[in-house]
């Protein structure tokens, strides 16, 4: 796979830092979130190194969506967040792309805040272009 020295996640895939498995693959791996918003928190990640999702090759994406699905489902929960961010600007805080898994519940999970904007028909077609 490729990698990058500095990533905390790139070091969780080759061991030298532990983490808390749920499930690997050859081009993927799922774990444990150690700063979690609920009980369960998890992050699917692929073992190809790239800091956003539109710079991953289509062959490292394709265990990740069935993976996703299939750790939500053993985490037995019927309410979560898949949560994915690009960038600084998009609260990307680790540079390796991963998706967060977030079982919701009354008192625990991810909060959002939805703020639309006004956007014209005109607009929306422009950007179809």
């Amino acid at each position: 796979f490729m990698s990058n020295l500095s990533c905390i996640f790139c070091k969780i895939i080759k061991g030298t830092i532990p983490s808390l498995k749920i499930l690997e693959t050859e081009k993927a791996l799922a774990f444990l979130d150690i700063g979690p918003l609920s009980h369960g928190h998890c992050l699917v990640i692929p073992k190809f190194h790239c800091e956003k999702l539109h710079e991953l090759p289509p062959e490292e994406m394709a265990e990740i969506g069935p993976i996703i699905v299939k750790v939500a489902r053993a985490l037995g929960v019927t309410n979560y967040n898949i949560l994915q961010n690009n960038g600084a600007l998009a609260h990307q805080v680790v540079q390796h792309v991963h998706f967060h898994i977030i079982p919701k519940t009354e008192s625990e999970g991810l909060d959002i805040g939805w703020s639309p904007i006004k956007v014209s028909t005109e607009e929306m077609t422009k950007q179809l272009d």
